[in-house]
């Protein structure tokens, strides 16, 4: 009986690892999908994206047509916890025609803790103000993935 016993724990452990280690590929494959959110408009840029979970940010892109001239472009983050956390993250200072914006976050900015990991309520804010609204139109595009 003792011996039956034994068998049946050591198959019940070995399942629980199965399922462990099954479990932690799903979270690695969940961790690497990149949701892509987009804008596109012909003025000023004021957008936030999140998601509904802990997420990180992978990557900015932003297309700029027309028109003629360049602005400051910032990334910042809308904090849940107040506006006493909201920060800016990351300036480019010439964005525009001809000075599209390319921002990839490297392996080496995706751990924990990362100034690029938020909770599920922070948004990530882009803003630029046209310097010649109506004239430059724009198509924004934001990498976001699941956070550890």
């Amino acid at each position: 009986m003792r011996r039956d016993r034994s068998h049946i724990i050591h198959a019940v452990d070995a399942a629980l690892a199965v399922q462990e280690a099954e479990l932690a590929e799903t979270r690695l494959r969940q961790m690497l999908a990149v949701a892509t959110r987009t804008a596109t408009g012909a003025g000023d840029i004021d957008q936030t994206f999140s998601l509904d979970r802990k997420y990180r940010l992978v990557f900015i892109r932003c297309h700029f047509v027309g028109g003629s001239g360049s602005a400051a472009f910032a990334v910042s983050v809308d904090s849940a916890a107040g506006s006493a956390y909201d920060t800016r993250l990351f300036t480019i200072t010439q964005a525009g025609t001809n000075k599209d914006v390319h921002l990839r976050i490297g392996g080496g900015d995706t751990g924990e803790p990362s100034a690029w990991t938020f909770q599920p309520d922070d948004g990530v804010r882009i803003q630029w103000t046209n310097p010649d609204s109506g004239n430059i139109t724009w198509g924004l595009e934001v990498g976001l993935a699941l956070g550890s």
